[in-house]
């Protein structure tokens, strides 16, 4: 689900778009194949839900939206999306952390 890369960490997401709110749900699949399971509010039309996810991933993770980065995935509900500025310490406490 998180994995060191140069200038961050990448986090493997499965969205699940037109939700009533954006938020964590939980983990999707196991192992190496773990994703982030993350609701979103906002529907999958012209990259609305990708939009909405950048900024939710932005503010949990304190960065600003132009350090969140689709790497894979823009039009799939599997996607990876590189933080750039986050170490994979901070981003497991994040991921980890009870909601």
């Amino acid at each position: 689900m998180l994995r060191a890369v140069e200038g961050g960490v990448t986090l493997a997401v499965r969205a699940q778009p037109g939700a009533k709110k954006t938020a964590i749900v939980g983990i999707y699949g196991e192992g190496a194949a773990a994703q982030l399971k993350i609701a979103v509010q906002a529907p999958p039309v012209e990259g609305k839900a990708n939009s909405a996810l950048i900024g939710f991933l932005a503010e949990l993770f304190g960065v600003t939206k132009n350090k969140v980065e689709i790497v894979s995935g823009e039009l799939s509900r599997s996607k990876v999306f590189l933080l750039h500025g986050v170490t994979v310490v901070q981003a497991d406490s994040v991921v980890a952390a009870p909601r």
